[in-house]
């Protein structure tokens, strides 16, 4: 992503020296880097006592300090990872973001909508609630897409080879819109197909082929591909088809069906969400 802008967040545990990669690869790619470490704030140990409307609230005397306490984490984070960006050649600023968990999608939706990209740190994992908070609010209340797998990667901005897993659904195709920069750079890109229908009310009567053209008139370098899926799950698929191409990043539309219905019965986008292993772009 050449002289792209991209918020990158970190949780309050994130080390400065894990974020090296990503910071040469940014460095290469001329890149500004906007680090955001997020954290919740405790929730309020509010109990009442007596009969409303007379009841008074009673909190803990700690409350105030478990705030302090995670305050100070972030704080410490943000500076030493401050303090690494002064010593490295790389563009960049740090904040700091802490508030409700019901909050945090819509704020981290703020920051990501004047950014070309959001690039998520693993060790948000760590924190469920805050890890899906920061997924759901930069693809369904942002315009970027989202890097998951990315910031221990050496390639995470200028992928040689790419993985296109397409469909021809409205998801897909904001997904290739939005990774257009890091596709006219790549070496190589195979635009995947799994149990296409080759009908035009489907993937077309030539499955991958208007893609294709597309792209190859941006002077890239593409292979179509139809895979069986024998039965496997798709979001499986698309790991084993990508890892056999040595893909350093994978491009998929997020949530081609509801969220509830991903939740319940799993689903391609969990899938991808899920693993840690493959770096992927993903846009609702």
């Amino acid at each position: 992503m050449k002289n792209a802008s991209l918020l990158v967040l970190v949780a309050g545990s994130t080390k400065a020296p894990d974020l090296e990669l990503l910071l040469q690869s940014a460095s290469s790619a001329r890149a500004h880097l906007s680090f955001l470490v997020l954290g919740t704030m405790p929730r309020a140990p509010v109990f009442a006592y007596g009969i409303e409307p007379y009841g008074l609230p009673a909190v803990p005397d700690n409350w105030q300090e478990e705030i302090e306490t995670a305050q100070t984490e972030l704080t410490t984070t943000a500076k030493a990872i401050e303090a690494y960006l002064r010593g490295s050649d790389t563009s960049g600023d740090v904040g700091v973001l802490s508030c409700e968990p019901a909050a945090l999608p819509a704020a981290i939706a703020r920051r990501a909508t004047t950014c070309d990209g959001v690039v998520m740190s693993n060790d948000l994992r760590d924190n469920e609630a805050l890890f899906h908070a920061a997924v759901h609010g930069t693809l369904f209340s942002s315009p970027a897409g989202v890097i998951l797998n990315g910031i221990g990667a050496d390639k995470t901005l200028e992928p040689a080879q790419i993985f296109v897993a397409w469909d021809t659904g409205l998801p897909a195709a904001r997904a290739v819109h939005a990774s257009l920069p890091l596709l006219k750079e790549a070496a190589d890109i195979t635009i995947g197909l799994f149990d296409p229908i080759m009908s035009p009310e489907q993937n077309g009567e030539n499955p991958g082929s208007d893609i294709a053209r597309w792209l190859s008139h941006h002077g890239c370098k593409v292979t179509v591909q139809q895979y069986p899926t024998g039965g496997e799950e798709i979001g499986k698929c698309i790991l084993g088809r990508a890892a056999e191409t040595g893909a350093d990043l994978v491009v998929m539309g997020a949530y081609g069906h509801s969220r509830l219905r991903q939740a319940v019965f799993g689903g391609t986008t969990r899938t991808l969400i899920e693993q840690t292993g493959m770096p992927v772009l993903l846009v609702h």
